[in-house]
């Protein structure tokens, strides 16, 4: 799932920035957490609702292929999303980091989560669990809204171990993570015909949150409303397409990259089956010494990596081993992959290669734990002669380089991507890409990524110099360099270009405030706060901000707001306590 990492200071005067809510630090202190998603030059107000156009999902092809439909609604791809009392699994634990005790529980038609910390008594609550978010083959998160912005539970079913645990990479936090919020890249590749959030909102949406449950048929073969109605008309069948079109449908889902890049006016949720998927996004791949991790969604680029595809080529697809209408069923499976290998490697080899064990992913395609996923392992798809032996085509020892994924058409399929170093200028058009790339990178934990970072956004910014995310970035920069004056102008630049920059607002009120201009500050952060009201701290700093001139009640309001969206926050709990105090103490921390 891409998820957004905010960019956070410290704001000695109050808490801290307000853009790093208390559980995303838990995250970096644990866990390196995940890349930045995609950044976009202008943030989309489409589709408030489902289309007037909506697809209307299986049922309308399975008038005319109802064998296909059958065998499709048994997939993993039809049983992705849902409402979560169809597929509850109820989970009663103690989470061992935190103390929080968890109950997952149906009542009254409705799916449940109730929380507690027994030596705790003002952390207590429930939720209504509104969606279930995976198939429930590798695992299944559920999605709960409070006035209509929508949240991951802070727990997850994982299916393979089957055992309930909290989200991924919040195994070890000592607070519970319950300001998740469900951005629209994972709701895009479960769901269909979802809806976009609530303009200037991360993730405040209207409701149905989609329209469809699982991956509709539509996702792949397309919507032509003509072939529907009559069953004549032109409709997308990926095995006709060119190879870099066809792959193009099972990479929206199937390739997350370290780093990809939404491209200006353009989201993954407009792509359609036939199109070029790079028009909407970039993939990079982040090449160093750690590269042969394996990811819960890294199947595209693993295969990349393989000897059957590279020696392969164009004529090996996805669909050359996977049938997206069927899933073999367990008693059958083993002999349906091999079936697959022998295609090419033929009966005879078959026969003399370790005739007694026909099972042939066993020791080629290998479960192997997952590095971004917990209690959770994926088929190695780079298809190794030996299992686990080191990657032959990635260039061990080099430089850490970002490369484009897929390669680019000039590249040859039978070479690894051309690499991007620091000492290689970048292709016309690519500046803005690798500059939010390398940033990303940065942002999440990539120390080294920093310097690149900046030398290609400054670049990039010379190109683009309305380009709100370019100019946040830079911004951002500036603030933790110490020079809030050139912070501030980029900051301001940025919200003039696009007004509902949480980020650039929240840091921007860090900014104001340490100049004493606490009137604007507060105006800023309350934009903000109304939009992301799972922010914790820009809660916080309003608060704080009120207390200290004297307005208790207000501090209060802020206070309560802040606690029910993430009732397990620290500072806030003890903010309430110092606030209920006679006098109030505004200097609790």
């Amino acid at each position: 799932m891409r998820k957004p990492g905010n960019k956070s200071l410290l704001l000695p005067l109050l808490l801290l920035l307000a853009s790093l809510p208390p559980a995303k630090a838990a995250q970096q202190s644990s866990k390196q957490p995940p890349a930045k998603p995609p950044a976009a030059a202008e943030k989309s107000s489409s589709s408030q609702n489902v289309s007037a156009a909506t697809p209307p999902g299986d049922e309308a092809c399975q008038k005319c292929h109802t064998e296909i439909a059958a065998s499709y609604a048994q997939t993993a791809m039809a049983r992705a999303s849902g409402p979560a009392i169809d597929q509850l699994m109820p989970a009663d634990f103690t989470h061992a980091a935190s103390g929080v005790h968890y109950r997952v529980y149906a009542e009254n038609n409705a799916a449940m989560l109730a929380f507690d910390r027994p030596d705790d008594p003002t952390m207590h609550g429930t939720r209504r669990l509104q969606y279930f978010i995976g198939s429930g083959h590798r695992g299944r998160t559920y999605l709960f809204s409070l006035d209509d912005f929508f949240f991951e539970s802070p727990i997850n079913w994982y299916a393979q171990k089957k055992v309930w645990d909290t989200a991924p990479a919040f195994q070890q936090a000592r607070t519970m993570p319950m300001n998740l919020p469900a951005y629209p890249g994972c709701l895009n590749c479960h769901t269909s015909a979802a809806r976009a959030p609530i303009a200037g909102t991360e993730n405040k949406y209207n409701t149905p949150l989609f329209a469809h449950d699982g991956i509709t048929c539509e996702r792949c073969h397309g919507d032509n409303a003509a072939h529907i109605a009559t069953g004549h008309g032109d409709i997308v069948n990926p095995s006709k397409l060119s190879p870099a079109r066809r792959d193009d449908i099972c990479m929206q889902c199937h390739l997350e990259g370290n780093v990809a890049i939404e491209q200006p006016h353009h989201k993954l949720a407009d792509y359609r089956p036939g199109q070029d998927l790079g028009e909407d996004v970039h993939y990079f791949l982040y090449i160093d010494t750690e590269s042969q991790r394996i990811r819960a969604l890294g199947q595209s680029e693993a295969l990349w990596q393989s000897v059957c595809k590279r020696q392969s080529g164009d004529k090996m697809a996805c669909t050359s081993c996977h049938d997206p209408h069927s899933t073999p069923a367990p008693e059958q499976r083993v002999a349906f992959y091999r079936g697959k290998c022998l295609t090419c490697h033929g009966d005879a080899f078959g026969a003399q290669h370790h005739a007694d064990q026909p099972d042939c992913t066993s020791c080629h395609m290998p479960r192997t734990t997952t590095a971004d996923v917990a209690h959770t392992q994926a088929t190695d798809h780079r298809i190794l002669k030996l299992p686990m032996m080191p990657l032959q085509n990635l260039q061990t020892g080099a430089a850490a380089q970002l490369v484009r994924f897929p390669p680019l058409p000039a590249t040859d399929a039978a070479t690894p991507p051309a690499s991007v170093s620091s000492s290689t200028a970048a292709p016309a058009g690519d500046v803005r890409d690798l500059a939010l790339a390398w940033e990303s990178l940065a942002q999440s934990g990539q120390s080294s990524a920093a310097v690149e970072a900046e030398r290609y956004l400054n670049q990039a910014a010379l190109e683009h110099p309305d380009d709100p995310v370019l100019l946040d970035s830079l911004a951002f920069i500036a603030q933790r360099r110490g020079d809030a004056e050139k912070a501030r102008q980029l900051y301001e630049h940025a919200l003039s270009a696009d007004p509902t920059m949480i980020d650039a607002a929240a840091n921007l009120g860090v900014i104001e405030a340490r100049d004493g201009h606490y009137d604007r500050a507060v105006a800023l952060w309350d934009s903000a706060f109304n939009r992301a009201p799972g922010r914790s701290a820009i809660g916080m700093n309003l608060a704080h901000i009120a207390c200290n001139a004297g307005q208790f009640d207000k501090a209060r309001s802020y206070v309560s707001r802040v606690l029910q969206f993430n009732p397990d926050s620290p500072q806030a709990k003890n903010f309430a306590k110092a606030l209920a105090a006679d006098p109030p103490n505004c200097k609790s921390r």
